[in-house]
Parts: structure tokens; C-alpha cells; sequence
């Protein structure tokens, strides 16, 4: 009898983390919709695939029910916009996070309060793929940039003003709206 691997895709937790099992692989960073959504890469070039790992685990607790437990990471290079330069530029991500998994979303929502932990309520189907592509996501720069920009950065002229000299004036841009407030009443 041919034993049938598990679909990482639809995962049933429970029994994930009650056999202690574990999953790994590569997605093709094009399967990861949102992800691939949120690069900008150079002409030609495809997302880049994904590497992950999924493990369970049951944790016994005295006097209460067994924790369940996921671990999770990923590793994946994304090709984002620096916002500096406004060129392309490739930065990697790494993931690795694990995930509590209780009774209800009441319960959830207590514990995700009082814990760092992650903490998610217990469906009975869980979409690995989904739940591994939303910690890529939260992995991203919040604003992505190079450490060095391989070019120099455009610079105004404005902005180059002779250390002796003043800056120029500038007009006041709110200029127009002192004409328009009536006259004090003396």
C-alpha cells in the first residue's frame, strides 16, 4: 500500500502537531500571488522560489490541554524599489516564527494580548501556503531601501548653496493668504 504525503496546502493541524510532523519544500515565487504582487524586479526575471519548512509539536501542559505548536520558516529573495534611488535592488527574507494554536478566537485574541507568541485559533484545515506567504509579507521592509545606493542620488540646486552664502529666500507659500484676512480694527 502506497502511503499518500500530506497536501502542504491544506494542512489539518491537530494531527500535524500530534504526530510531530514535518514538511518542507520550494514554491515557485509566482505561486505566491501577493508576494509576487509587491516585487519590482528587473525586466526578464522572475520571483525568485521559496523555500520553506513546516513542523509540528504538542506540548503537554500540567492540568490543561496539550498546546499545539507550528513552526514555520521561509527564505526567499524578493526584488523591491529602494526609495531612495527608485532602482530595483534584491533583498533577502527570512522567516522563522511559531505559532500557537488554541481552542477558539475568544481565546486567541486573550492569549495574542498577553504573549510575543503568535497566537491563532485552531481551524480544522489550515492553507500552509497562505499562512507562510502572510509571514513574507510582514517580513517586508516597511520602507525598503539599499545600504548604499549604487548611484549617486540626484540633488537639487537649490540645495547647493556656497557655505558663505545665505540660502536663498524663498517665498512664503501662505504669502497669498495673508491678503485675504481682513484688516485688524484698531
Amino acid at each position: 500500500m502506497k502511503t499518500r504525503q500530506p497536501d502542504p496546502l491544506r494542512l489539518d493541524v491537530a494531527a500535524f502537531a500530534a504526530d510531530a510532523a514535518e514538511l518542507s519544500g520550494d514554491w515557485p515565487g509566482v505561486d505566491l500571488t501577493r508576494l509576487a504582487a509587491t516585487q519590482a524586479p528587473p525586466q526578464d526575471i522572475a520571483p525568485a522560489a521559496v523555500a520553506w519548512r513546516a513542523s509540528g509539536e504538542r506540548r503537554a501542559v500540567a492540568g490543561s490541554e496539550p498546546e499545539l505548536w507550528l513552526h514555520l520558516s521561509a527564505n526567499a529573495a524578493v526584488w523591491l524599489t529602494c526609495q531612495r534611488c527608485l532602482q530595483p535592488f534584491e533583498q533577502p527574507l527570512a522567516v522563522d516564527t511559531r505559532v500557537r494554536f488554541v481552542r477558539d478566537e475568544a481565546q486567541a485574541e486573550a492569549l495574542d494580548a498577553e504573549l510575543e507568541e503568535d497566537v491563532l485559533a485552531l481551524p480544522r484545515w489550515l492553507d500552509l501556503r497562505t499562512l507562510i506567504e502572510d509571514e513574507l509579507l510582514l517580513a517586508l521592509p516597511l520602507v525598503p531601501r539599499h545600504e548604499h545606493c549604487p548611484q549617486p542620488l540626484p540633488v537639487r540646486v537649490d540645495d547647493l548653496a556656497d557655505d558663505d552664502e545665505a540660502p536663498a529666500e524663498r517665498p512664503n507659500p501662505f504669502a497669498v493668504l495673508q491678503a485675504l484676512k481682513p484688516p485688524k480694527a484698531g
